[in-house]
């Protein structure tokens, strides 16, 4: 078995944590890769029958992985009781999905960058991928249920492959450019 090797600046990482770290990286190319060449304008444009727009999705994703992150560290209580927001707070998460005037694509993608790379050295020194927290009251998760590190962070790939996916229609369909094939 081939184990990554040490260097100066980073310690060796067993081979599941370099298999979850290129993981991770496989699915931002592809989400970020859908956004090549945009102008803001291109962005904020909802192409299809979905209110989503791609800078709209890469903030969406930024946020969930954000809050995944301090899930990891800091538990339940660094998620929102989804069973409690208020108007204000669905609104907010609205926002969440469009690149607001002001924002810019290259705002939002450095942004994304930002939590990527602390996701990524959470990846790297987390002291155990096994170690659980409960998860945060949600309509949609199971009450009691736990996720492990290595579970937050799966899903984390989940997510962004899956909006990678609707990422790819959108930009198909403002100007005909495919991610694959």
């Amino acid at each position: 078995m081939n184990e990554p090797t040490s260097t100066d600046e980073q310690p060796a990482i067993s081979q599941e944590r370099a298999d979850i770290l290129q993981l991770l990286a496989h699915q931002r190319h592809f989400l970020r890769f859908t956004t090549r060449d945009l102008t803001d304008e291109q962005a904020r444009q909802r192409s299809t029958a979905s209110a989503l727009c791609l800078g709209g999705l890469i903030k969406h994703v930024t946020s969930v992985e954000r809050g995944w992150a301090t899930f990891i560290v800091e538990g339940p209580a660094a998620m929102p009781d989804f069973t409690k927001m208020t108007e204000a707070d669905f609104q907010a998460r609205a926002e969440e999905f469009e690149l607001l005037p002001g924002e810019t694509l290259a705002g939002v993608l450095a942004a994304y960058d930002e939590v990527a790379g602390r996701t990524d050295e959470l990846v790297r020194t987390v002291a155990d991928l096994d170690a659980s927290h409960p998860l945060p009251d949600a309509p949609w998760n199971e009450p009691g249920a736990r996720w492990s590190v290595r579970r937050t962070l799966l899903h984390i790939a989940a997510e962004t492959a899956q909006h990678a996916g609707h990422a790819d229609i959108i930009r198909e369909s403002i100007d005909g450019a495919k991610s694959m094939g």
